[in-house]
């Protein structure tokens, strides 16, 4: 099962499918990872990031803990905020990434929803392809309001940024059935 391109990263932005294709994955025996739980637990009180989070948006720290729903309408608002927030999170949550892809069984795949975040040499890129509108119509039925949506959308990379870097892409434009057929004809080149 595994090729010579055993380390992939998972992306597509917002609502694209990444999480159901890394859970598609798994339940085919692929190990995942899925960098957002890492990011979460970096912000956690005893995590890495979080006292300079705490530091730099204390307006975000409730009873002790970073409330992300709020560091989230800050940082999709505001490119400058997301890039300082990215820069203190980054480097903790590419670490521990690293350091748990290197004790997986090949392939590995991790989710990641941020673009620019690489891992070094020796990776390859699967892009989870969507339309703007999919998406926002995912978003919207996971209750996310259609104006906060459009906002992590314009915050990320486009669509066609998105598929630039795709080694190899797993479309998403239909049904459940149909992404998990597109996962199952993408598992032999993992």
């Amino acid at each position: 099962m595994t090729s010579e391109h055993a380390r992939w990263i998972l992306g597509g932005g917002l609502a694209s499918g990444k999480s159901q294709v890394r859970k598609l994955l798994a339940d085919a025996g692929v190990s995942t990872i899925d960098a957002d739980s890492i990011g979460h637990e970096v912000l956690e009180p005893d995590g890495a990031a979080f006292r300079e989070v705490a530091a730099t948006w204390p307006q975000v720290v409730v009873t002790g803990r970073v409330d992300r729903a709020a560091l989230a309408a800050i940082v999709f608002n505001d490119q400058s905020q997301l890039t300082r927030l990215e820069k203190v999170t980054h480097p903790h949550i590419g670490a521990e990434i690293v350091r748990l892809a290197g004790r997986r069984p090949l392939p590995v795949v991790v989710e990641v929803p941020i673009l620019r975040l690489s891992f070094g040499d020796g990776w390859n890129r699967i892009v989870v392809d969507s339309t703007d509108e999919t998406k926002l119509a995912r978003a919207g039925a996971r209750g996310m309001s259609r104006s906060d949506a459009e906002a992590r959308i314009a915050s990320q990379p486009s669509r066609a940024q998105w598929l630039a870097t795709a080694d190899l892409v797993i479309p998403n434009h239909g049904t459940l059935a149909d992404l998990e057929e597109a996962v199952a004809q993408a598992i032999p080149y993992l």
